[in-house]
């Protein structure tokens, strides 16, 4: 009941470069998720479904618990990142258990994809549809993405998996601030379409349902299974059991592989520090800095395109200086930004805008490096699995940034030094970072050491 042990030749090939295309625009399809459902729409219009069905009581009922309207959002998101860490890993051990990863995603990203679309039908007062069409989409928004980021050493030889990764991320901000400039221009003239604002919200969610599903049908025609486990008709019940065992060995194996664990722990303190500052900058610019809608909204696109061209810059000069400099200089460069952004003068646009594009060009690469960085220091045949447990550091980490700045903010009530405090995330995570010896650690994980690294 093992893997069959499969050598493919890495080397570059029309079969190689067309799934490594296709791999691509699994990143261009479901960005679409995050940047107009989660990052712009979402929240504020599901807030509103809430109070309307408050009608002017201080809560509404959510599974017999009172919950005030203002919170219903929060607390979803919540409940959502909670099954993500449940479920994530067993979507990882499923789709290395049985080998059916091209399948195993395509479904998770149909079901989310549908629920996504499916927010068409969220108006008046149908908050408790709201939350659970949001939990599906983002449970199989993750699930999903596991089993995608899995495929990067399997279609990449090492030299090239910062390219490849950098390539990947890239599309997903341009296919993103397509769509979302898109949604952005019908909510802002919605009036000139001749519909209302909240039908404006309910076509840009639900059209991010059919852009996510229809643009996953490329990589679901060039991704291919590589490993084909030998256990035949294998009963569902009997891969559900072997899943689970499977994940408990990984998890138990995980300690013969210290370094690599160091590196998802270094990836856990700065990737906070990151999705902190994404997710408050909005709120910097409007509580503190005192910028209008408009504003704003121009941050977002600028910072969408930009981040597609630092994406791949980054990805370039991974390829000149080795991915674990090139984060590590990215590093330096986030704890700048926030050191400058302490200082940014109220209503101050333009250099609002400077610091925006600032971030964006650290932004994509840092992700993506961190991406292609991990997949050396993982076993071969237990990609998702161990792909998992990287997003679980990604989804479960968010609430120490959020703790450290509700902290600052609590303590001394200024956005200010709430956004300098999150220098530590950056410092802390380049030094643990710099402690990691990758080339040790990729060994030990019996993979082949790139010439840049």
């Amino acid at each position: 009941m093992t893997a069959e042990k499969v050598t493919e030749d890495l080397s570059p090939s029309p079969n190689r470069l067309r799934e490594q295309r296709g791999w691509y625009f699994y990143d261009w399809a479901n960005s679409a998720f995050p940047t107009t459902v989660l990052t712009v729409f979402l929240g504020p219009y599901l807030t509103t479904i809430a109070e309307t069905a408050a009608a002017g009581r201080p809560y509404v009922d959510v599974l017999w618990f009172d919950v005030r309207p203002s919170a219903y959002y929060s607390f979803v998101v919540g409940f959502s990142a909670v099954l993500q860490i449940f479920l994530m890993p067993v979507a990882g051990a499923l789709a290395d258990h049985t080998g059916r990863k091209r399948e195993i995603m395509g479904l998770f990203a149909y079901l989310g994809a549908g629920a996504t679309v499916c927010f068409w039908f969220l108006s008046g007062d149908r908050y408790l549809l709201g939350g659970a069409l949001f939990v599906m989409a983002s449970v199989s928004f993750s699930a999903a993405f596991v089993v995608y980021n899995s495929f990067l050493p399997e279609i990449a030889a090492p030299d090239e998996r910062d390219r490849v990764s950098a390539m990947g991320w890239g599309f997903g901000y341009l296919g993103g601030g397509l769509l979302l400039a898109v949604h952005l221009g019908l909510f802002l003239y919605h009036d000139a379409f001749h519909v209302t604002e909240g039908d404006a919200v309910r076509l840009a969610l639900a059209s991010a349902g059919l852009w996510w599903g229809g643009f996953t049908v490329i990589p679901m025609l060039r991704l291919r299974n590589r490993r084909a486990l030998a256990r035949g008709s294998e009963s569902v019940g009997r891969a559900v059991t072997g899943t689970f065992r499977q994940l408990g060995r990984t998890i138990v194996e995980l300690r013969r592989y210290p370094l690599s664990l160091a590196f998802l722990v270094a990836y856990l303190i700065y990737n906070d520090g990151v999705q902190t500052v994404i997710s408050f900058s909005a709120t910097y610019a409007d509580k503190e800095l005192g910028l209008g809608q408009t504003v704003r909204i121009g941050a977002i696109l600028m910072v969408q395109f930009v981040a597609f061209g630092g994406a791949l810059l980054l990805g370039r000069l991974a390829a000149s200086y080795g991915a674990k400099r090139v984060v590590l200089a990215a590093l330096v460069a986030w704890t700048g930004v926030v050191a400058v952004a302490y200082f940014l003068p109220k209503g101050a646009a333009l250099p609002f805008f400077a610091l925006g594009f600032a971030i964006a060009i650290v932004m994509g690469g840092t992700q993506a490096l961190s991406r292609s960085l991990f997949s050396h220091v993982i076993p071969a045949g237990k990609e998702a699995e161990y792909y998992s447990l990287y997003e679980i550091s990604d989804k479960g980490s968010t609430f120490l940034g959020s703790f450290t700045l509700g902290l600052a903010l609590q303590l001394t009530d200024s956005y200010r030094l709430g956004i300098v405090s999150l220098v530590i995330f950056f410092v802390v995570g380049f030094v643990l970072l710099a402690a990691v010896n990758l080339p040790r650690a990729i060994r030990a994980a019996g993979n082949q050491v790139p010439e840049r690294l």
